[in-house]
């Protein structure tokens, strides 16, 4: 039974233009509940989501909550790790419409921007004009200008290119009392009109400029913010109000003149977390793109504090950046498929790697500026390694430094990283001696072990202690360690918050940092901007005490049930969902690249996320009233547009594996509710292919003709517009069987997956052949088919039966030297990710080993070149244009360079490919009458529109089945498998 909606609302919601979720109906519910938190370890549930798409709509929510006694939360990306957009009130998420680039002056350097902007989006747009925004966090690729306002983000090359704060030079914003005001630098005179009250929109915008005149304009109180502030030499520092930022304005000279001719509000509204109005527009800074040319050093050290004098040492050099990654986060790299492929420059087990980079216009220079740096730490003793990185592999280390964070949440056990002090930033000469300190007070106090990384250069080390906050011993460990710590930060004179904020885990500390007197002066900022308390309440002043409002209760009970998927890697599925930090690194476009999350890259929807997938998850199996906690609609609501493709468990920093968790949840709801006849048709895939095998003319005759096509779609809940893939005229088993053996000695076997041995028939002939061609004896061994069509659509029992049977009939059949080669990615790849996790305990080790030896036809072949077994006089010389799309699943478990390796075996063969992340067919997702739009739109953000520019003499290589057909429907190309592709180059 839904809750009756507030009437309030029912009356806010017929004006709001954009979309407003506020009841208790599943999909409103399951909204807030995904709102309740970001990547921070605080949550609550919201009153109500508004994602606004006008600035009326924003002023109809100030208004709205101003009347109803409400507050207003501004949310961008969601990635703020001290929980400044968790609160009881409205969370107002800007980032599905306010995402205009409105305006670029290239020739005065500037643009003008919403808030809902993604950082590398921006900078692609403004590469052409040899211009970018300079900060830039480890959370680019997704943190928008209106949380990095916020939060006055930094960035690894904040010692060169400075905060957000620098870089702001207007803001257009919604104040408590509905006005829209612009805030931008001012002369002394215009100064002293708006305190008259002169060109200002209303009352409330005289009102804060006379009252920061008449606060700062006192020269004691300026002497009390110069001895309370962190020292003026960090250069980030967010700890309250940057009032500090303000006070030069106000400073008088011996000879009585102004020592700071302008002034500008967007200095304090730069890091004040959304708590003083509401920005709509911002204009920005731009800096010219830097020097073509860099060299990455990275220096191995033994000892933490032998990096950090090492850091110094770099500085002195000029260096563009000095970051720092720790012994604990290479060695979990080690175990991440992505991060895995990043870490090939580190040499032995360091206890530190500081990677400092130069910029210069030439190879040469850089080359020379890595060399004298090395000089000058061997000269003092400093490391034992300085491998020095260009290009791909530089890019490819300093990914690996920006994962960092997240990877640590793959640490098993309820003993996770705590964002706690994390954040905490000193002068860089006080920075091996804080440290040092830190650390021991962490071990001799609190029994805690430290890990650091992150940005030396600036001196603020992300430290991060594993801290288990589902008890109640770690949530008071939690609150003790950041006393202690902020004790030892204000020693220093430094910032409890660097880049990351205070939100709700550091303002109560924030009267500590700069003193009462100086923390009166902030509440009274806020109480002049706002004095009803509608934006961010709880947040940098009347902020709850830390460790209150924490995701986890102490020794909360779960509802985890018994699974059939083995999660025993993770403990079991809830801990699997929550190894998600919150990171965001799942909020892509088509613009930054990857295959995670599809869906998310069309609709821009919060809920279309890995993120929101994980956090649903989370939500029930510790908060079910029910006996089984999947049954629930809300869980069924978020999980509705994932197309399991896989993304996340590479390309999630923590491998939050979604599809896994999805075909679960599926088989349970399924348990409670029945299973809808469309998913038991398309599991049965294999079962109905064969009977219409028996006569494959008819078959063709329904689907090639639209209307007979059509009706039969509707019957089956398809889109009438997709087309149906076409029956063989025969199976590839009968083709196989009845044509005659090769004798060669050198034998393989192929797994005949269901798609190829009814509908591409003729893609397994052409392998068959490929292969024999090149000297192996290629037989079919006896097993069922894949199960992929059973797991898409959460049948996991089915699937969990075939895949014990075939590792059964197949275990002491595959070796090193006979390996299982398969044609369709979905379905070989099925050995290596799904069957060990669902075969019985003693099938475990048959499993693996089988999976070892299943290898995709392209990987097989490329391993044959390799040891010289095929070669290039087999192939034509003819030249060719190959444009090559990967299989999601191929991108996720393995990799597309032996198919590129395989496709260039022909002498003249050039493979480019294809920057598209997933086709969006995604096995039946794709043919599904409420899905079919989404697919086609994510076929449209790169797939289509490269494939449509190609002429016709370009070949299109797609592995997967799916995207064959995805991309016949989407451009009316045909597409080939690669094998197909190389049994056509053969002379």
């Amino acid at each position: 039974m839904f809750r009756i909606p507030d009437p309030t609302f029912s009356s806010l919601a017929p004006t709001f233009e954009g979309d407003l979720y506020f009841d208790e109906s599943p999909e409103h519910h399951a909204m807030r509940l995904l709102y309740a938190t970001d990547a921070s370890v605080y949550q609550e549930k919201p009153l109500a989501v508004a994602i606004p798409k006008t600035v009326e709509d924003i002023r109809r929510l100030v208004r709205f909550a101003r009347q109803n006694h409400t507050s207003l939360i501004p949310r961008a990306a969601g990635t703020s790790l001290a929980g400044q957009v968790v609160g009881g009130g409205i969370v107002v998420d800007c980032s599905k419409y306010f995402t205009g680039v409105l305006e670029i002056n290239a020739a005065e350097g500037w643009v003008r921007v919403q808030p809902g902007v993604i950082r590398d989006d921006l900078n692609a747009l403004l590469k052409p004009h040899g211009l970018m925004f300079g900060p830039e966090t480890s959370t680019a690729s997704r943190a928008m200008v209106g949380g990095m306002i916020g939060n006055n983000s930094c960035g690894l090359h904040s010692i060169i290119w400075g905060t957000t704060r620098h870089h702001l030079l207007e803001v257009r914003a919604v104040l408590s009392d509905g006005a829209e005001v612009t805030f931008r630098r001012l002369s002394r005179d215009e100064f002293e009109q708006k305190c008259r009250g002169e060109k200002v929109v209303s009352p409330l915008e005289q009102k804060i400029y006379q009252q920061i005149r008449h606060v700062l304009g006192n020269s004691a109180v300026q002497q009390q913010i110069r001895d309370g502030f962190p020292k003026p030499t960090i250069t980030r520092r967010n700890t309250g109000y940057a009032l500090d930022a303000l006070v030069p304005f106000f400073e008088q000279h011996p000879d009585e003149r102004p020592s700071d001719q302008s002034f500008n509000f967007c200095n304090l509204i730069a890091g004040s977390e959304g708590t003083l109005c509401f920005v709509t527009e911002a204009k920005l800074n731009l800096l010219p793109l830097p020097p073509q040319k860099s060299a990455l050093v990275c220096a191995h050290f033994s000892t933490i504090r032998q990096s950090l004098e090492a850091n110094l040492v770099a500085l002195e050099h000029g260096c563009s950046a000095s970051e720092l990654v720790d012994d604990y986060i290479l060695q979990l790299t080690k175990g991440n498929i992505e991060q895995a492929k990043n870490r090939d420059f580190v040499e032995g087990d360091p206890k530190a790697v500081l990677m400092i980079e130069f910029f210069a216009d030439t190879v040469e220079e850089v080359t020379r500026r890595a060399s004298e740096l090395i000089a000058a730490l061997q000269q003092q003793g400093l490391g034992y390694a300085y491998p020095v990185l260009f290009g791909t592999d530089a890019v490819k280390a300093w990914n690996l430094r920006k994962a960092g964070l997240s990877i640590m949440y793959n640490i098993p056990g309820d003993q996770k990283p705590a964002n706690v002090i994390e954040d905490c930033a000193v002068d860089v000469r006080d920075l091996p001696d804080y440290i040092d300190e830190l650390d021991r007070m962490a071990a001799e106090k609190h029994g805690l072990t430290l890990e650091y990384s992150a940005h030396a250069g600036a001196g603020e080390l992300h430290v991060l202690p594993l801290i288990n906050l589902k008890s109640e011993q770690g949530r008071q460990q939690f609150r003790d360690l950041l006393a202690d710590t902020a004790a030892l930060v204000k020693k220093y004179g430094g910032s409890l918050s660097g880049e990351h904020g205070d939100g709700r885990l550091r303002g109560e500390f924030i009267p500590f940092m700069i003193g009462e007197a100086n923390f009166r002066l902030v509440q009274e900022v806020k109480k002049s901007w706002d004095p009803n308390g509608i934006f961010n309440p709880g947040k940098i002043v009347d902020t709850p005490a830390m460790n209150a409002f924490l995701r986890y209760e102490p020794d909360q009970k779960t509802g985890v049930p018994d699974t059939i998927f083995d999660f025993s890697a993770e403990e079991n599925i809830l801990n699997l969902a929550e190894k998600c930090s919150g990171s965001g690194d799942c909020r892509k476009t088509a613009v930054t690249g990857g295959t995670m999350c599809p869906s998310y890259m069309v609709t821009r929807r919060e809920r279309d996320t890995t993120r929101a997938r994980a956090n649903i998850l989370r939500q029930f199996l510790t908060h079910s009233d029910k006996p089984n906690p999947f049954d629930h609609e809300e869980i069924k609501e978020v999980m509705d547009l994932c197309l399991s493709c896989k993304g996340c468990k590479s390309e999630c920093p923590s491998s939050v594996d979604i599809s896994r968790m999805k075909a679960e949840f599926l088989q349970h709801y399924y348990d409670a509710n029945g299973v809808p006849l469309r998913s038991r048709l398309v599991g049965n895939f294999t079962k109905l292919m064969s009977l219409a095998s028996l006569a494959p003319w008819a078959y063709n005759a329904i689907y090639d003709t639209p209307a007979l096509r059509r009706m039969a779609n509707r019957m089956a809940g398809f889109h009438p517009e997709r087309t149906m893939p076409e029956l063989g005229k025969t199976t590839l088993r009968q083709w196989v069987k009845g044509r005659p053996r090769s004798a060669s000695p050198q034998k393989v076997y192929l797994f005949c997956d269901e798609f190829t041995n009814y509908n591409d028939v003729e893609v397994g002939m052409k392998t068959v052949q490929l292969l024999e061609r090149l000297g192996y004896a290629v037989s079919i061994p006896d097993h069922l088919e894949s199960g992929r069509t059973y797991l898409s659509k959460g049948l996991v029992r089915d699937a969990q039966k075939i895949a014990t049977e075939n590792v059964r009939r197949l275990k002491d059949l595959i070796t090193a030297e006979t390996p299982l080669i398969g044609i369709e990615p979905s379905a070989i790849l099925g050995f290596r990710d799904e069957y060990p996790d669902l075969v019985p305990q003693q099938l475990k080790a048959d499993a693996q080993h089988l999976a070892k030896h299943s290898l995709l036809v392209e990987e097989f072949i490329a391993q044959e070149i390799d040891k010289g077994r095929i070669a290039k006089t087999a192939f034509t010389t003819e030249k060719r244009l190959i444009k090559l799309h990967g299989h999601c699943h191929q991108k996720a478990l393995t990799s597309l360079v032996p198919t590129k390796r395989m496709l260039s075996l022909p002498e003249n063969y050039e493979v480019q490919l294809i920057p598209s992340g997933c086709c969006g067919m995604a096995g039946s997702f794709g043919y599904e009458k409420e899905h079919y739009d989404v697919s086609m739109q994510v076929g449209e953000l790169v797939l289509f529109p490269t494939v449509r520019q190609q002429p016709a003499d370009v070949l299109i290589a797609a592995p997967g089945t799916s995207c064959r057909h995805q991309i016949k429907d989407g451009t009316g190309r045909i597409a080939k498998h690669p094998a197909e592709i190389l049994f056509d180059a053969l002379l």
